[in-house]
């Protein structure tokens, strides 16, 4: 038992990681554009297939670096001649630009690279046990996307708090009025920050087409957990994505790989295994993972619709 907790513990910050890669760039998007880029996944596939491209050329190294810029490239272009002129209409073209815009990304890679899942795989250089734990053996690989994780979270710390173009971004955000006065072109602000999200969104693609699978369905099998992420940790926050990310990938790890329910955690209490309650209280708790995140969706915006670590409500 405790063998199976530690391990779960392991995959869930694993697993948590990986959404923190994917959310820190919808969270600068959503939290500081107010942009409710439902194509956001889209950019992840985007990253995992640009960099399987690369990787047969190039090696996985480069395309590690390479692929993110050039979904940042398009996400770029996306944001100058696509949403910039829908985002003066509303929050709701602007949504259904971007849900039209993951099913047409979605085409696309199934048009150029097939339907079926493509032979992403880790490169040989982080093919080894880095330990050994309670007899289980835990990749390199999985260590090295700790590391860019971790990476990721110092330097956009860095970059919102400790630099000059993080005091822009956010400024441009709150007084972008002000911020145009001083000279600075608020335009090109709000691109170059779509574009950063879109290419965080890439680089998580690039580690996570390995560690899942890379086939076009990725994006949406990602996507609305994304969003959970981001309003659990609080629009705008970094440190609040990683929190949520890391909470949500270590329950719902922890729940699909300890089987238990609370009638045999509990007891019965009386409780026959019959209507509503009844099954609630008899159910398992891997029936209950995959729904966990959206309840602790709900949740959030019940009691706390700022999230953990937000200024402003969802």
């Amino acid at each position: 038992m405790l063998e199976t907790i530690a391990y779960s513990i392991l995959n869930g910050v694993l697993y948590g990681t990986l959404l923190f890669m994917m959310s820190s760039g919808l969270t600068l998007i959503f939290g500081m554009m107010g942009v409710l880029n439902f194509a956001h996944a889209s950019f992840y596939m985007l990253g995992a297939y640009f960099a399987y491209t690369l990787g047969q050329a190039t090696g996985f190294w480069v395309a590690l670096f390479i692929a993110p810029i050039l979904v940042g490239s398009v996400g770029a272009i996306v944001e100058r001649y696509g949403l910039r002129r829908v985002h003066q209409f509303g929050h709701v073209p602007e949504l259904l630009f971007t849900f039209g815009l993951a099913y047409v990304i979605e085409e696309l890679v199934a048009l150029f690279w097939g339907t079926v899942p493509v032979p992403y795989k880790m490169p040989d250089a982080l093919n080894f046990t880095a330990f050994n734990l309670f007899g289980l053996d835990y990749s390199m690989f999985k260590v090295f996307i700790l590391l860019v994780a971790v990476a990721m979270f110092v330097g956009l710390w860095v970059l919102l708090k400790k630099t000059r173009a993080g005091l822009v971004i956010q400024g441009s955000l709150s007084r972008p009025d002000m911020v145009g006065a001083l000279g600075h072109n608020v335009p090109r602000v709000f691109m170059l920050v779509f574009a950063f999200g879109c290419a965080l969104a890439g680089l998580g693609g690039v580690v996570g087409g390995i560690q899942f699978v890379t086939d076009p369905g990725m994006a949406f099998m990602m996507g609305p957990i994304v969003f959970v992420v981001v309003v659990l940790g609080g629009l705008g926050s970094v440190p609040g994505a990683l929190v949520a990310s890391l909470i949500i990938g270590i329950l719902q790890t922890f729940f699909l790989s300890v089987n238990f329910s609370l009638a045999e955690t509990i007891g019965t209490l009386g409780i026959e295994d019959s209507g509503f309650f009844g099954v609630l209280w008899h159910m398992e708790a891997t029936r209950i993972a995959p729904v966990l995140p959206f309840l602790l969706l709900v949740l959030t915006l019940i009691f706390r619709p700022r999230g953990l670590f937000g200024k402003r409500e969802a």
